[in-house]
């Protein structure tokens, strides 16, 4: 029965864009600005990293690559949020929701993976300062990096896999980008998205849970080293720790929030509309802005080398 309502779709439609008349210049206008500095600052960052000799270690190497996927995963959000917002039919294709579930997807994957990473390096830099060097190899380091970016875009090809087989009976995804929980729940029949479920779940445990089980281990053996040492020792370190934490307390609070408006809708019901949509996008919006901040504020080294690379790119723009 459930097989003769279905549907071969070639678009769907996001219904989380609602009719805001003229305020829809004024949306336009802030997630412009957002995206340009988003854009900015973590593009500086990254041209710090590369051109200034002295940040050409692991823990400045794999903020790099935290850098190039909060770019990822802006442009992913960003253009299509703009260009729904001026247009009055919210409509996309299906190639282009499943590509834009994909960058999404393995953006929030990759960001865990990037934060295990730089944890497990502040913990050996910590607590094994003497063998960092031999263990912390440049080899061993961007054998890491694939890591990072390699695992979650196989995990997503697995997971766009077994959604694009189901058969859908509806095209509205409840959001203002495409969600591919929103889509499995389309399909026609649950006894077809049972696979799709279990992998899920599996998932869910690669991307989320032991990244975050990595980063407690290795922040609970730095406290307890720290602990034990000198007071200059725990300042330093804690220096050191503070954005990192910082970042992944941000970025897990908004991926909660995404979780629970997708999954649990009841609770965010009552909120306005507008309220809604920010709490689904937060992760994505605040995140790219969230880490050049706090890196470039709370890190004295990134902080001179920006005062150093700046006036210097001041004057050949100024030659040109």
């Amino acid at each position: 029965m459930n097989s003769v309502n279905s549907t071969q779709f070639t678009s769907f439609i996001l219904s989380g864009y609602t009719e805001n008349g003229p305020l829809k210049y004024l949306y336009f206008i802030i997630v412009t600005a957002l995206y340009i500095s988003i854009v900015f600052a973590n593009t500086l960052l990254i041209v710090v990293i590369c051109t200034e000799r002295s940040l050409h270690k692991p823990m400045y190497l794999f903020l790099c690559s935290l850098f190039v996927n909060e770019l990822y995963g802006s442009t992913a959000l960003f253009p299509a949020v703009m260009t729904n917002l001026m247009s009055d039919v919210h409509v996309v294709s299906i190639i282009y929701c499943y590509l834009q579930i994909f960058c999404l997807y393995s953006y929030g994957s990759i960001e865990f993976s990037n934060l295990a990473v730089m944890s497990y390096d502040r913990y050996l830099a910590i607590c094994y300062p003497l063998q960092y060097n031999i263990i912390m190899t440049p080899t061993r380091v961007w054998i890491l990096v694939c890591v990072i970016w390699m695992c979650p875009l196989a995990k997503i090809i697995i997971t766009l896999s077994l959604t694009i087989r189901l058969q859908l009976c509806g095209n509205v995804i409840e959001k203002v980008y495409c969600d591919n929980y929103l889509i499995v729940k389309l399909a026609c029949s649950t006894s077809d998205t049972t696979v799709n479920n279990i992998y899920g779940l599996c998932s869910m445990v690669l991307s989320v849970i032991i990244p975050l089980i990595i980063i407690l281990y290795s922040y609970i053996r730095i406290l307890t080293i720290c602990s034990k040492s000198s007071i200059e020792t725990t300042q330093k370190a804690f220096n050191t720790c503070v954005p990192h934490l910082a970042s992944l307390l941000n970025f897990f609070i908004g991926v909660s929030l995404n979780l629970l408006q997708s999954r649990f809708d009841r609770p965010l019901q009552t909120l306005p509309a507008v309220l809604q949509t920010i709490l689904s996008v937060y992760h994505q919006i605040c995140q790219p802005l969230f880490n050049p901040i706090v890196y470039g504020v709370r890190m004295s080294q990134i902080r001179q080398a920006c005062k150093n690379i700046l006036p210097v790119m001041q004057r050949q723009h100024n030659k040109c």
